[in-house]
C-alpha cells in the first residue's frame, strides 16, 4: 500500500520529522517500509542561486567558470557546461551534501584543474519533468537562498506492507492515528460526517443473505453532474498512483484510501427497486467492469436488482451494465459490511481482485460504514435522501482482560502500569471499571491478552525491555569508548582542580552575546524554541560557554575567589545558515577566573592567565604539543584556536572587558570550548612508552633579544622545524622587557631557552654538544630581528 505524507499531514503534524524517522517508526512497530519513492525535488541543499558571473574556463572550450550568489553571503565558484543561461538568471544550485536523484551525492571538486563547489542543475538532475536541454531557468522574482523545493510541488511516498490483521492499517485515517499513537502527538483531521439513516422498506432494499452480508445501506442521490475531478482531488489520487477517472468515481476512492471503507456507485437509471442481495444461482453469469466473464457458484454474494440483473459481485467489483457514465443523474450509492470469509473465497475463485475486496476479506470496521457514506455524501453535493439501510451491525468486540502481571513479567517491568494503560488509551481502547479493556471495532484482531501486551510491547518498544541474559560478553562499542575518554577527562580536570557543572541546554536572547561555538554562527545557524516556556529558554544552546558564565557570575556574587569549571554536553545549531539539517554535536568548555592558586603563606596570590588555561589543555592531553594560534572571535577582547600538534580542537578566548564588568569580575575570564569527539579520539589513541634513558643527557642556555610582537610560537615553530636528532627537549625559562627602555629598548624583549640533548646509545661529549647547538641556533637566527645576547 501506497502511503503519501503530504495526505498524512492532513491528519497529523509531521513537521520536524525526517523521512528515516518515520520509516523507522513505521519499521520498529510491525509495518514494513518496503520503499520510499520521493517526487519532485527532495534535499533542502538545492537552493535558488544567481549567475553574478560568467567567464571561459581557462582549459576548456565548453565549460564556464561562474560566479553564483546562494545567499551564503559571499558567491560561490561553479563550473558549468550549459549554454542556455545568462548572467543574472537564476538557477538551481546544488550545495556540497545535496542528493540527487539516483544517490548522487554533489561535493567540491576540481574540474579540468579549477574548483568547482557545486552544479547548476537542470531540472531532470533534480527531480523534475524534463525541460529545455541546458540549466532550469527559474522565475526572476525566485527568492536568493531558498530551497527549491519550496517553488515546485513534492511528496514523499511509502510503500508499505501491512499484515493481513491490520486492516485498520489500510485507509489515510487508520494509517495516521496509528503513527499519532507512536509519536504521541494528537490528530487534527476532522471527524467524519454523521448521517441519518432509517431502515429500508422491503421495495427498496432485500436483504436475503444476512450470513454473507450483515449490513447494507444505500442511498439516492440526484442530480448528479459526471465531470472532471477537482484539483485537489486528482492530486490525492495521483499521489498514490490513481488515474483519476471522473468526480462521482473519483470520490468512491478518495474515501476508500480516506477511510478504509469500499462504496460503490450504481447509475439509479439502470436499476429497478429493490436492491436485492443475495447468493448467486448455480452457474449464473456475471460480466465484471473490467469486461471479464465469470460463471458463478451458491458461495458467491451477488446485489441484483428486481429483474433478477447482475449489478455487482458483492464486495469485489461493480458489473459492467450497471457502471456510472458521462449521461448518470441519478445514483444508488452501496456502503456494506460483508462477511471476510466469502469475500476472500470468491475472490479467490473468480481470480478478481480489487481495492474493496483486499480491505473487505481483511475485515473493514462495520462502525465505518455509515460515516463513510456520509463523507461521499457530502463531497458529492447533490440532492440526496435519507440513507436507507437493512441488517444489523456485528456486535462491538467483546471487552480483554489485562493480566498487569504477566504484562510486567513478560516486559521484566520495563514499563509502569500507567504508561502501559496510557499506550492502550492512545490504541482507542477504553478501559471498564472491571478492569476490562473495551475494543474499538476497527480492532477486530484484539481477543486476548497477549494482543493487548503485544500492542503496549510495539509501542513501549522492544529496545527498552531489559535482556535476561546477564554477564554476557559483548566487544566494546563506540559508547563505550566514548564514555571511557569522557572520564578520563572528567578526572584529570577534577584533579586540576576544576568542578563540573551541568547547565540547561536552552539559554535567553541575552546570552548569545557569550558563545563560542566551534565555528563562527551564521544568520539561521540558531535554533529557536517554537513556545518557550519563559524568555530565559528560548534558544537552544550553540554552545556550552553561556551556561559557564552564568554560573560563575553566581558564584563570584557570593564572594567565590576562585573559580575553575568545566561542563561536557551537547549543543545545537542549524547547518549553512539555517539551509541544512540540523545539527547535534559534543562539546567540553572550561571557565576559569579569579585566584589561580588557594589563598596560602607559602604561594602568592595571583589572577589566572591564558598561560593557566594553556596549561589545563596540555594536561588534558600529555601526549599532544598545544599550541594557542591567534584569531579574533566576536564579542571577545582576544580569542585563540586550540591546536593539538597540527589539528583544530577548540577555541579560546577571554570575555570583553565590558561584559566582565557587566557581570561584575574582578578578574579576567578565560573560557574555552573544545570538540569532545576529537578529543576522544585523541584520548584513545595509543601511546607510545619509550625507556627510560641509560646515559646522562647535557643542557646549553641560549639567551636571545627579539622584536617585542614576536610571539613565542614562531620561536617553536622554528625549533620544530630542527632535524637535529641530539635534541631531545627544549623549554623558555626566562623573559624580560623594559617598558621605560633603560636597559633594553621597550619595543625588544629579551628571551632565554633552555636545549636538553642526549644520545640513545652513548654519552656525549662536550664537542658534541656545541656542534648540535651551535646547529640550533643557527636555524634561530632565521627569525626576523633575532639577535643572540
Amino acid at each position: 500500500m501506497n502511503i503519501s505524507l503530504n495526505w498524512l499531514s492532513t491528519h497529523l503534524d509531521l513537521s520536524g520529522k525526517s523521512i528515516s524517522e518515520i520509516s523507522d517508526l513505521f519499521t520498529f512497530a510491525g509495518v514494513e517500509v518496503e520503499g520510499i519513492v520521493t517526487k519532485g525535488i527532495a534535499s533542502e541543499k538545492i537552493v535558488v542561486a544567481q549567475i553574478m558571473e560568467a567567464v571561459q574556463h581557462p582549459d576548456a572550450d565548453k565549460l564556464k567558470v561562474t560566479q553564483v550568489d546562494a545567499g551564503e553571503g559571499q558567491l560561490r565558484q561553479i563550473v558549468c557546461g550549459a549554454k542556455n543561461y545568462k548572467v543574472g538568471d537564476k538557477v538551481p544550485c546544488c550545495l556540497p551534501g545535496a542528493q540527487l536523484p539516483g544517490g548522487f551525492s554533489i561535493g567540491e571538486t576540481k574540474m579540468r584543474g579549477v574548483e568547482s563547489k557545486g552544479m547548476l542543475a537542470a531540472a531532470e538532475e533534480i527531480g523534475l519533468p524534463k525541460g529545455e536541454d541546458g540549466l532550469l531557468i527559474l522565475p526572476a522574482d525566485s527568492p536568493i537562498g531558498v530551497p527549491v523545493k519550496s517553488l515546485f510541488d513534492s511528496d514523499t511516498l511509502l510503500e508499505l506492507e501491512v499484515t493481513p490483521n491490520r486492516p485498520d492499517l489500510l485507509s489515510r485515517r487508520g494509517m495516521a492515528r496509528e503513527l499519532a499513537t507512536l509519536l504521541k502527538t494528537p490528530l487534527i483531521s476532522e471527524k467524519l460526517p454523521e448521517t441519518s439513516a432509517s431502515a429500508a422498506s422491503p421495495d427498496f432494499i432485500r436483504l436475503e443473505a444476512a450470513d454473507a452480508c450483515p449490513f447494507y445501506s444505500a442511498t439516492r442521490i440526484d442530480g448528479v453532474k459526471v465531470g472532471e475531478s477537482p484539483a485537489w482531488l486528482k492530486d490525492r489520487l495521483a499521489s498514490i498512483g490513481l488515474r483519476p477517472i471522473n468526480n462521482l468515481v473519483d470520490i468512491t476512492n478518495f474515501v476508500l484510501h480516506e477511510t478504509g471503507q469500499p462504496l460503490h456507485a450504481f447509475d439509479a437509471a439502470k436499476v429497478t427497486l429493490p436492491l436485492v442481495i443475495r447468493h448467486a444461482k448455480d452457474g449464473e453469469p456475471f460480466t465484471a467492469l473490467d469486461e471479464s466473464v465469470h460463471t458463478l457458484t451458491p458461495d458467491d454474494l451477488l446485489i441484483s436488482d428486481a429483474s433478477g440483473a447482475a449489478l455487482a459481485l458483492a464486495g469485489i467489483m461493480g458489473g459492467l451494465d450497471s457502471g456510472v457514465t458521462e449521461s448518470t443523474s441519478s445514483i444508488l450509492l452501496e456502503a456494506a459490511y460483508f462477511a471476510p470469509s466469502g469475500i476472500r473465497r470468491s475472490s479467490r475463485r473468480t481470480a478478481l481482485s480489487s481495492d474493496s475486496s483486499y480491505r473487505y476479506e481483511r475485515g473493514a470496521d462495520p462502525q465505518a460504514v455509515l460515516p463513510a457514506a456520509a463523507l461521499a455524501i457530502s463531497l458529492i453535493e447533490s440532492n440526496a435522501t435519507a440513507t436507507q439501510t437493512a441488517g444489523e451491525l456485528p456486535s462491538p468486540p467483546s471487552p480483554v482482560a489485562l493480566d498487569l502481571g504477566k504484562l510486567h513479567h513478560l516486559l521484566g517491568d520495563s514499563i509502569s502500569t500507567e504508561a502501559a494503560e496510557e499506550i492502550l488509551t492512545r490504541l482507542g481502547l477504553a478501559k471498564h471499571p472491571d478492569s476490562k479493556w473495551a475494543i474499538p471495532s476497527f480492532r477486530q484482531d484484539l481477543t486476548r491478552h497477549i494482543d493487548l501486551a503485544e500492542e503496549i510491547t510495539r509501542v513501549h518498544g522492544l529496545a527498552n525491555v531489559p535482556s535476561r541474559l546477564r554477564a554476557t560478553f559483548v566487544p566494546t562499542s563506540d559508547v563505550d569508548a566514548a564514555y571511557d575518554a569522557d572520564m578520563i577527562l572528567r578526572r584529570r580536570l577534577a584533579a586540576l582542580g576544576l568542578y563540573e557543572c551541568q547547565t540547561i541546554k536552552l539559554i535567553s536572547e541575552t546570552q548569545l552575546a557569550d558563545i563560542l561555538p566551534l565555528r563562527p554562527m551564521q544568520d539561521g545557524d540558531v535554533i529557536r524554541v517554537k513556545s518557550p516556556l519563559s524568555e530565559d529558554h528560548a534558544i537552544m544552546r550553540p554552545s556550552i560557554i553561556p551556561g559557564l558564565v552564568a554560573s560563575a557570575e553566581r558564584n563570584a556574587r557570593q564572594q567565590a575567589k576562585s573559580i575553575r569549571l568545566f561542563e561536557m554536553g551537547r549543543v545545537f545549531r542549524n547547518a549553512g545558515g539555517g539551509k541544512a539539517l540540523d545539527q547535534e554535536s559534543d562539546s567540553l568548555a572550561i571557565l576559569i577566573t579569579g585566584h589561580s592558586n588557594p589563598s596560602s603563606w607559602a604561594a602568592k596570590d595571583r589572577p589566572a592567565d591564558l598561560y593557566d588555561a594553556k596549561a589545563i589543555f596540555s594536561a588534558l592531553l600529555p601526549n599532544q604539543t598545544i599550541s594557542l594560534k591567534p584569531k579574533d572571535r566576536e564579542n571577545f577582547a582576544l580569542g585563540a584556536e586550540i591546536k593539538a600538534e597540527d589539528q583544530t580542537i577548540g577555541v579560546f578566548a577571554r570575555l570583553s572587558l565590558q561584559r566582565e564588568r557587566d557581570l561584575d569580575f574582578t578578574s579576567p575570564v578565560f573560557v574555552a570550548e573544545m570538540d569532545l569527539g576529537k578529543l576522544r579520539k585523541l584520548i584513545s589513541s595509543k601511546s607510545q612508552v619509550e625507556d627510560l634513558p641509560q646515559f646522562p643527557g647535557s643542557s646549553r642556555d641560549a639567551a636571545m633579544e627579539l622584536p617585542l610582537a614576536t610571539a613565542n610560537a614562531e620561536i617553536e615553530a622554528t625549533l620544530a622545524k630542527a632535524k637535529e636528532p641530539l635534541l631531545v627537549s627544549y623549554e623558555c625559562f626566562d623573559l624580560f622587557t623594559d617598558p621605560t627602555g633603560v636597559k633594553i629598548p621597550a619595543d625588544r624583549k629579551s628571551i632565554a631557552y633552555r636545549f636538553q640533548y642526549r644520545a640513545t646509545e652513548r654519552t656525549l661529549k662536550a664537542e658534541e654538544v656545541d656542534l648540535a647547538h651551535k646547529g640550533i641556533l643557527e636555524l634561530l637566527r632565521t627569525t626576523d630581528g633575532l639577535v643572540f645576547r
